[in-house]
Parts: structure tokens; C-alpha cells; sequence
């Protein structure tokens, strides 16, 4: 089914996908982890030349949607690093603030809302759990394999609902 644009819809995850997280992942590897430390330094993270070419072929045929594991507290900062970088516009959506479930159940639950009145033609996202229960709900995904993730940052993703 689609939507009143009658455009499809391309999902991408923005960290390690569209961002490089690698200067900022340091913030993640002590106990108790720096979370503060990891999203303020989100603002400098040097975008990633393959999902960049993705997201802007993408938009030529499909409307864009970020769907980011980040806090709605980090939303002006996400806005602002998005149109630095050129981006293409789409709607920005992000876990709130207190929502702590890994980010393959928060991931999908939104997959499956905007599928009830739209097509998603792609989901393009770093996390292998992410993207298998895509597939599994039959959805189409691409993983974002362009550069290396931290065990810690892997850790976070799965187990602590922080990104």
C-alpha cells in the first residue's frame, strides 16, 4: 500500500551507517559507560562515504525516513549533523529518551507502523539482529558493513537499548 506521495519509503539507521561512530566509541568502553560522553560527541562524527551514495540514490525514487537507535534528546543535534552533511530531507525518528529495549524490537516496531500505509522498499542498518528480523517480518534489508563496530557499541545495541 502506499501513501499519499506514492512514493515508497528507504529507512536508514544513522550510527555506523550514515555516521562513523568510531572516534566516539572510546566513550563506551568503561564501566559505568559514558553515554553523556558518547551522544555529545555525535556532532563530529565524519559522515560515511558509501551510506551517503546510498541514502542519495535512494532518494531519487523513494521518500527517506531515519530511523536511529539515538534518544530524542539528541534530536536538534541529529537535525543539525543530518543537514550539515547535505542529506537528503526525511523524517528523523528516534527512540524516546526513557526506552531502554535493544534496538531490534524498537526498530521493527516502527518498520511494521509505517508499513501499515506506506511501501518500504529498503532498510539499511549496521545491526545484523536489526536487520534478520527485518527480513524475517519481510522486510528488505541491506547491512551496513562500510566500517568496523566496537564490541562495546555491539553490546549497547543489543543488550542495553542505548543506540
Amino acid at each position: 500500500m502506499t501513501g499519499s506521495s506514492g512514493r515508497p519509503i528507504a529507512v536508514f539507521d544513522l550510527d555506523n551507517t550514515l555516521a562513523d561512530t568510531g572516534h566516539r566509541q572510546r566513550f563506551l568502553r568503561g564501566r559505568p559507560r559514558d553515554w553523556a560522553g558518547f551522544f555529545a560527541a555525535a556532532p563530529q562524527d565524519p559522515p560515511i562515504a558509501e551510506g551517503v551514495a546510498l541514502v542519495e540514490e535512494s532518494a531519487r525514487e523513494c521518500d527517506i525516513v531515519y530511523l536511529t537507535g539515538r534518544p530524542e534528546r539528541c534530536r536538534r543535534d541529529t537535525l543539525d549533523w543530518l543537514a550539515a552533511q547535505g542529506l537528503p530531507q526525511g523524517r528523523l525518528l528516534m527512540r524516546a529518551d526513557a526506552d531502554r529495549r535493544p534496538a531490534r524490537y524498537t526498530k521493527l516496531e516502527i518498520l511494521r507502523r509505517l508499513a501499515r500505509d506506506r511501501e518500504i522498499r529498503v532498510l539499511v542498518d549496521d545491526d545484523e539482529l536489526v536487520c534478520d528480523d527485518a527480513e524475517r517480518a519481510g522486510f528488505t534489508a541491506v547491512r551496513a558493513r562500510w566500517v568496523s563496530r566496537s564490541a562495546a557499541l555491539t553490546e549497547a545495541q543489543n543488550h542495553e537499548g542505548r543506540t
